[in-house]
């Protein structure tokens, strides 16, 4: 799957122009994080000063279509070397954590599900849509908190060690199967 930045994304990051900001966005979102109604949720962050209202993709896994809020929040992405690692990793950082986002973090940590990270840039000038379709799709591992930051590795999801076909041929699900 190729991910594509918009030609004002490209321009932004080309030109650099001063009235133009780029504004990333980070969603974490898992099985159990839940709101206070039981409906399955996300944390939504930017970084930015300001908290920031935008549109998500249409297939986003939740709330597609619709204007989100992303709480302003400082983090850091650091980009893996150019080496020749199989699966190569992100480290995520995101500082000055409050309360909200530790309690999602400890409902996910008993879980055997993983964190599913999205990153999408936004342009101040149009939060219409994010400027890079799909968005980055990673998962999170190796989580450390504490009461100032959280860090976590971010990486694609690993196809080398997905089995292939993928898909299990049972009898219940294909009745020609048995005799």
């Amino acid at each position: 799957m190729t991910t594509t930045l918009s030609q004002a994304l490209e321009e932004a990051y080309a030109s650099n122009p001063s009235d133009v900001v780029i504004l990333d966005t980070l969603e974490l979102i898992h099985p159990d994080f839940k709101d206070e109604n039981g409906k399955q949720t996300a944390v939504r962050v930017v970084r930015d000063n300001i908290n920031l209202r935008a549109v998500l993709e249409e297939n986003a896994p939740l709330d597609g279509g619709k204007e989100v809020e992303f709480i302003a929040l400082g983090f850091d992405l650091e980009f893996p070397p150019v080496n020749t690692t199989p699966v190569p990793e992100i480290t995520v950082t995101l500082d000055n954590v409050g309360r909200e986002i530790i309690k999602y973090l400890d409902m996910a940590s008993s879980s055997q599900d993983m964190i599913k990270m999205i990153y999408r840039p936004y342009l101040s000038t149009d939060l219409t849509a994010p400027q890079m379709i799909p968005p980055l799709t990673l998962v999170l591992s190796d989580v450390q908190a504490n009461i100032t930051k959280i860090t976590a590795k971010a990486r694609m999801i690993d196809i080398g060690n997905r089995s292939f076909p993928n898909e299990n041929y049972t009898s219940k699900r294909f009745a020609g199967l048995t005799r």
